[in-house]
């Protein structure tokens, strides 16, 4: 790591195959965690390039614990977080309500690093229980249409990288991972990351995989649609802008889309929003992302799949998706 290190503080870039081997060593513990601190630290300074990041991508995806569930023809909504915004957990949602409108999700998340409440911790504080076991997750998205995939269950690999992260409590490379390295390999991706450079370079490697993709970026610096900005959209044919009338809706003040101070807040407005007590900017910027998934899938527009996504919503089926797997987890 030494070697390593100077290189990288002399400004140098590492190959594919040497971030390979460096995050493979990171996960057989043959560094320290002042070292890997140090390792993470160099990202905080300067972007990864594109070879970097698909070396990293390649070692954990290596390393994973993988699960089928191909015969779902599944999609992920998945952030890079990152974006210090501290929204609500928009994806989370948007996640139920695409279940609830009869698509089928494998949702990658962990616990918050640089927010205050991360997917995983709002999963947790209803419920949802974390099982890397494939009989379990199949069951969870043939009957509620959705599977929690907790990311330290499937990644063992970084259990040495978990308490320096949450030690750092700042946006480090493995946010960028994150949507990149789910361990069921969905078919189908709605990912929101939180700069355009991110997006151009998620743009680049996932033209190279067999998944259906959608990268989002709103350009106010959120990493998915909030409706406060026009977002950026890029698709494997295509690319372009999406402003809030594309939704039919209007533009809305970032103060409408915060989140909750603590993991109970959180949880809270969760729990209202999707009971169809919340207010029409929570429920709009929910269905925006919703429907942008459920046009990933189906190749529908934006417009239909709000449409769509909001009579999920409103009709109690994104809640029946959650209940649901409540019910599966006792």
């Amino acid at each position: 790591m030494k070697n390593i290190l100077n290189r990288l503080i002399n400004h140098e870039i590492l190959t594919r195959e040497e971030a390979k081997n460096v995050l493979v060593n990171i996960s057989s513990g043959s560094y320290n965690s002042s070292q890997i601190a140090a390792f993470l630290t160099v990202y905080m300074m300067r972007s990864v390039t594109i070879d970097e990041l698909e070396g990293f991508r390649e070692a954990l995806l290596e390393l994973c614990l993988r699960v089928d569930l191909s015969e779902f023809n599944t999609i992920d909504l998945c952030g890079t977080g990152g974006d210090g915004k501290d929204t609500f957990n928009i994806s989370t949602l948007a996640s139920f309500v695409t279940a609830g409108a009869g698509i089928k999700v494998a949702k990658h998340g962990n616990y918050g690093v640089s927010s205050i409440s991360g997917s995983s911790n709002v999963m947790e504080k209803l419920g949802i229980k974390f099982s890397n076991d494939p009989d379990f997750l199949k069951t969870a998205v043939d009957q509620a249409g959705i599977c929690i995939l907790h990311a330290p269950l499937f990644h063992p690999a970084m259990k040495n990288v978990g308490p320096i992260r949450k030690e750092l409590a700042v946006k480090t490379f493995f946010n960028m991972l994150g949507p990149m390295v789910n361990p069921s390999f969905p078919q189908n991706q709605l990912v929101g990351v939180f700069n355009l450079e991110l997006a151009r370079m998620y743009g680049y490697l996932y033209q190279n995989t067999k998944a259906n993709f959608t990268i989002l970026h709103a350009l106010d610096g959120y990493d998915e649609i909030s409706l406060t900005c026009p977002a950026k959209y890029i698709t494997h044919t295509k690319e372009g802008v999406l402003n809030p009338a594309d939704f039919g809706v209007s533009l809305l003040k970032q103060s409408e889309i915060e989140g909750g101070k603590t993991i109970d807040e959180s949880a809270q407005m969760f729990t209202d929003i999707i009971a169809g007590k919340g207010n029409d900017a929570q429920n709009n910027v929910v269905c925006a992302n919703a429907a942008m998934a459920i046009a990933t899938v189906t190749g529908c527009t934006p417009l239909e799949g709000f449409g769509t996504a909001i009579e999920s919503l409103l009709s109690g089926k994104a809640l029946a998706s959650l209940q649901k797997l409540q019910e599966l987890s006792k």
